[in-house]
């Protein structure tokens, strides 16, 4: 069962966050201010936090930014995962990716249908991983940001959560990139 083994020493992370919208603001931002509120709380670190609008191009073009950037471990995005026209964090997500960690999305829908019942066919959350950096796609309401973070994240980024976690498989991810 999962547990957190307290003999092992906890190994904060470098986390980027980036919130996908056409209107908001830093002030107005309270779905980034919850990640970062429970990023900080749980002793991780903010590497960057950035607002950009809803176009795919953009935020590949950032999400690549970050993934080339050695002083960041992860980046979780907030918004535009929705089915309108103008959701396309996605598909900038599906653009970098190099593997995509299908699991989450299904974990993800499993958490929203105890809260939101089967309004959560409407949420596509997603992650995966380019360049040895974590990428995870999230939803724009607070309350999303929070069941993702509280639900998943914050134990699979405890190098001391058991049976497994995504710390401990850092330094590998990576590794066909280094193979000649």
């Amino acid at each position: 069962m999962s547990r957190i083994d307290e003999s092992l020493q906890f190994i904060p992370v470098r986390i980027a966050v980036l919130t996908v919208s056409d209107t908001r603001n830093l002030d107005e931002d309270r779905s980034g201010q919850t990640l970062v509120n429970r990023i900080q709380a749980a002793g991780h670190q903010i590497a960057d936090r950035k607002i950009i609008q809803d176009e795919r191009g953009q935020i590949a073009d950032q999400l690549r930014i970050w993934i080339a950037d050695p002083e960041i471990d992860v980046v979780i995005s907030t918004g535009g995962t929705g089915l309108t026209g103008r959701d396309v964090t996605v598909e900038a997500h599906r653009d970098v990716y190099e593997k995509e960690i299908e699991a989450f999305g299904t974990v993800f829908t499993i958490l929203s249908m105890e809260k939101i019942g089967t309004s959560a066919v409407q949420s596509r959350a997603t992650g995966g991983v380019a360049g040895g950096t974590y990428l995870f796609a999230l939803p724009g309401s607070p309350g999303a940001c929070k069941d993702a973070w509280d639900g998943i994240l914050e134990k699979q980024f405890d190098y001391r959560h058991r049976p497994c976690n995504f710390v401990e498989i850092m330094p590998r991810l990576d590794e066909h990139l280094r193979r000649k």
